[in-house]
């Protein structure tokens, strides 16, 4: 034990009343400098004498009794913490993504490794060159911790970025997640601690410069794949990141092509929980209600509005560019339409350029791209701009001639056989990094070119020969010459030799490599860009201008541009439903056929079944039904509206027991009818009429889409039926006119009352349903901008038709539809009875229970309008469906029934009396 002599031990003396401490080791004792050295090497990631990495504990430890004569142990420890902490940080880092990368991440994922790995060789190299400085100085400890403040800020923010991105279960590999998860899970929490970061105070831009650089690389893998998808319709997404997947069991020619070919990917957590992980996958246009289906997305954050659109967009692509070529002009349209509305430039390259303008000097890039309400191409935004010093039209500029020469389409067929150097050789990727030298050098072509070395020297045996050949030929081999070749040969062989030559030039050439030199930098202009790579390299240094919250960049860097081209997709696919495949055509034809605009079509068919209904005939036979269909079509005017007649096909379906009308008390009087009287209003359910719509527009006009319109053709089929009988009784009644008894009269009255109320009801579905829905439609259509707008529309149209009919489920709505069926139930009951009576009823008692079954036909058919002109009032004093006013106005014409004030006007209870009015009435 050494006595203390230091100045330390001295001190400690004064305050201990002399009593010795133990002193430490003169092997623990270093100098300053080399405490200095021992810090900057931990700082870039080495062990040293001084300090190591206590695998245990997981931090950098210094060597135990450490110490310089001049510092306290107290005040040395305080120095050395911070930069051993900072080490540590870099160092867990460091471990963390060799983790990520030993596991063969997805591309999200590598991308934020190699984004954080790049962050963590830029800090590093800060200690290097501190340690470059060290040469010739006297570095102090404190003077280091000055200078490495800002290192030492961001190792531990660096630290906080990784640990808050990647959870530590799932480093350490004990859960599993998906890949679609992983992704967002990283952008949308690099996205908030962006957006937490962007009002930095000054001296704090280091912090969100680091965090941009890392959020930008880690959504750029992303962008590739949107890219792809939207300009493309592929969908190149191999590791399953992306918030949609395909579905292969629908093919895109199906009909469920548009509802269930790529679906959503979808979680019951908002934020990624390691050990509850579940997945569910859901259909793109499902019904569920909005909010939750948001939810349960697995979608970035700031993609969510825009997720359903961005898949229509390349669906519709998919569409465009499966329908068959049928001539040039298609062809070329095609390639009109495909093509990339900002041409010469990737999305990511874009978003590239307008954050570099957004960033470095405020400008919005969109107004260079976005001119006249067109997207314009990259280099005609270039023309007359007055930013040729700012560095995003650099990097635009020195990207552009390579793109320009690589699409540069000559018209001539004509092949130059002379070697062209261009900035952009994609046959020999060599001389694209080469082409600097071999413009600098043109005097050397010749020396490289392959014509001038492709032929074998001469071979120098003149004197073999002559030995051989007893001095017949003196002259030896010479390749050149074209031997063993005739003349015509060596005319081939030397244009080959030229063509060869033309395609792939300079094939000796090879280019001189620096040291991690990047792959963007070798062979330039693909997909992982020079110009990307020059922005991630000038992110880490660039001082920017303004730090934009994050949905800011997004709405002007990105989000504008997929919106641009989705509206532009959505504009081509309309051009090709409206014009090329006849949407409102196709349209047309099903409203000529289910909602009965086309009388004609349908005629012949519907009187025979009416007939057979009449008759009490079996009508059952689908083979039948479509031979009369069939039949109906051929003779009629309106057959050329159908592709061809059996496009359309009937068949029938079970009823439902409810769905099946009860006969009236008076049915059971009439046996020589029995059979015939049965039928109710409702038989006509059963038909079901299935027309084929042609691909690509049954996507539009669905299954479900013809179901709907069914319902709505049933009803109108009672409705015509209901007209198809009265006209029949009043035939029969006309015959009667030479008899004129009170009774007749009743029956002439009650026959005008439903022939009024059917032929005004059958005016307002003709005038909303026919016309004015139709117009709505193609309204709807013309300002449609997308083919899910289209298909909207089309739904609402149906909805309309269908509310108009009193056909859509709701209760009120089932209410009037049953007192109007009860109605054209009665049309019935009164046939029946007219059938009855002009078949040879003279028996009394049979004309008796004809007359009390008339009165209760009248008697219900005032209740039934009582019931709907409340109903149908009230509805229109609340303002609910104005359309309801014009059949209030048709039924209750001349206030017949119901007056201004909506007091309903009724007939005297009694029967006598009218009998009175009406036997008056008949004397006078």
């Amino acid at each position: 034990m050494e006595a203390p002599k230091s100045l330390i031990d001295k001190i400690n003396a004064e305050f201990t009343t002399s009593l010795h401490f133990a002193s430490p080791l003169p092997s623990s004792r270093t100098t300053e400098f080399d405490l200095v050295r021992g810090v900057l090497q931990i700082l870039q990631g080495f062990s040293s004498s001084l300090f190591y990495w206590d695998r245990i504990r997981q931090r950098y430890r210094a060597k135990d009794g450490l110490y310089v004569t001049h510092l306290s142990q107290t005040c040395l420890s305080m120095v050395l913490d911070q930069f051993v902490y900072s080490a540590t940080c870099l160092k867990l880092v460091e471990i963390t993504v060799g983790k990520m990368q030993e596991r063969s991440p997805p591309p999200t994922l590598r991308a934020f490794a190699q984004s954080v790995s790049a962050w963590l060789a830029k800090l590093r190299d800060i200690a290097s060159k501190e340690e470059v400085k060290m040469t010739g100085t006297t570095p102090t400890i404190l003077g280091l911790a000055s200078s490495l403040t800002s290192l030492c800020s961001g190792a531990e923010y660096l630290l906080q970025i990784v640990h808050g991105a990647i959870p530590k279960d799932y480093i350490e590999g004990g859960t599993r997640v998906s890949s679609a998860e992983m992704a967002v899970h990283i952008l949308n929490r690099l996205y908030e601690k962006l957006n937490d970061a962007c009002l930095v105070q000054g001296g704090e831009e280091d912090s969100y410069r680091m965090l941009l650089y890392i959020f930008v690389g880690c959504l750029l893998p992303y962008i590739e794949v949107l890219d792809s998808w939207i300009f493309e319709g592929i969908l190149d997404d191999p590791f399953e990141e992306m918030f949609f997947y395909a579905n292969k069991a629908i093919a895109i020619d199906e009909a469920e092509f548009w509802e269930k070919s790529y679906l959503l990917r979808s979680t019951q957590h908002k934020k990624l929980n390691m050990a509850h992980v579940t997945l569910k996958k859901i259909p793109v246009s499902s019904k569920t209600k909005g909010q939750n289906e948001r939810d349960l997305m697995v979608c970035p954050l700031f993609l969510k509005d825009i997720a359903k659109e961005i898949i229509s967009a390349g669906k519709s692509l998919q569409l465009i560019q499966h329908v068959p070529i049928t001539s040039s002009s298609a062809l070329v349209s095609r390639h009109d339409d495909t093509k990339r509305c900002m041409t010469q430039l990737s999305l990511s390259e874009i978003f590239c350029l307008s954050l570099t303008a957004l960033i470095g000097h405020g400008d919005h890039m969109s107004q260079f791209f976005w001119q006249n309400d067109k997207i314009v191409s990259a280099s005609e935004s270039c023309v007359g701009t007055s930013c040729s010093e700012k560095i995003w039209y650099k990097f635009l500029v020195d990207g552009l001639p390579a793109k320009r020469e690589c699409v540069n389409v000559n018209g001539d067929n004509e092949i130059s056989l002379e070697p062209v150097v261009s900035s952009f050789c994609p046959e020999n990727p060599t001389i694209t990094v080469c082409q600097k030298l071999l413009q600098a050098n043109t005097g050397e072509w010749n020396t490289l070119n392959l014509s001038n070395n492709y032929i074998l020297p001469p071979l120098n045996d003149e004197e073999l020969r002559k030995a051989i050949f007893d001095g017949t030929t003196p002259n030896g081999t010479n390749y050149a010459s074209g031997f063993p070749f005739g003349d015509s040969e060596i005319v081939h062989s030397r244009h080959g030799i030229k063509v060869v030559e033309a395609l792939c030039p300079f094939p000796t050439v090879l280019p001189s490599f620096k040291e991690d030199l990047l792959i963007s930098e070798l062979l330039p202009f693909q997909k992982n860009s020079t110009l990307v790579s020059k922005f991630l390299s000038w992110i880490q240094t660039a001082e920017p201008k303004s730090t934009p919250l994050p949905v800011v960049i997004l709405r002007e860097c990105l989000t504008f541009y997929i919106k641009k081209q989705v509206d532009n997709i959505g504009s081509q696919i309309l051009s090709k439903l409206l014009r090329d495949w006849k949407l409102m055509d196709e349209l047309g034809v099903l409203r000529d056929v289910y909602l009965l605009g086309s009388g004609d079509l349908l005629q012949h068919f519907l009187v025979v079944v009416f007939k057979k209904l009449d008759k009490g005939e079996s009508w059952d036979d689908d083979f039948e039904l479509n031979t009369v269909l069939q039949e109906s079509i051929r003779n009629s005017a309106d057959g050329t509206l159908l592709s061809s007649p059996d496009s359309l096909v009937v068949s029938l379906t079970k009823m439902d027991v409810q769905q099946t009308s009860t006969s009236s008390s008076f049915v059971a009087s009439s046996p020589r009818k029995a059979r015939a009287q049965t039928s109710g209003i409702n038989d006509l359910d059963s038909l079901k009429f299935t027309y084929k719509v042609s691909w690509p527009l049954e996507l539009i006009a669905n299954a479900e889409a013809l179901n709907k319109y069914n319902q709505v053709m049933n009803f109108l089929l009672r409705v015509k039926r209901a007209k198809f009988v009265l006209d029949k009784a009043r035939r029969w009644m006309w015959k009667e006119r030479g008899t004129t008894t009170v009774n007749r009269k009743h029956r002439w009255l009650v026959e005008q009352k439903l022939l009024h109320f059917v032929d005004a009801f059958h005016q307002y579905v003709m005038d909303r349903v026919y016309h004015s829905a139709w117009s709505e439609l193609c309204e709807g259509m013309a300002a449609a901008g997308s083919l899910d707008e289209v298909i909207q529309v089309h739904e609402a149209y149906l909805l309309s038709i269908q509310r108009q009919c009193f056909v859509v489920p709701d209760k009120l709505w089932a209410l009037i539809a049953s007192r109007i069926n009860s109605i054209l139930g009665l049309a019935l009951d009164l046939y029946s009875v007219q059938q009855t009576l002009s078949s040879g009823g003279t028996v009394a008692a049979i004309k008796a229970r004809c007359h009390k079954e008339v009165d209760r036909i009248d008697k219900q058919f005032d209740d039934c309008m009582a019931f709907l002109l409340r109903v149908l009032s009230f509805k229109l004093n609340v303002g609910q469906f104005p359309h309801l006013a014009d059949l209030v106005t048709r039924i209750n014409y001349n206030n017949f029934y119901m007056s201004d004030t909506g007091n309903l006007i009724t007939a005297p209870p009694a029967s006598d009396s009218v009998k009175f009015k009406l036997a008056k009435t008949v004397s006078v």
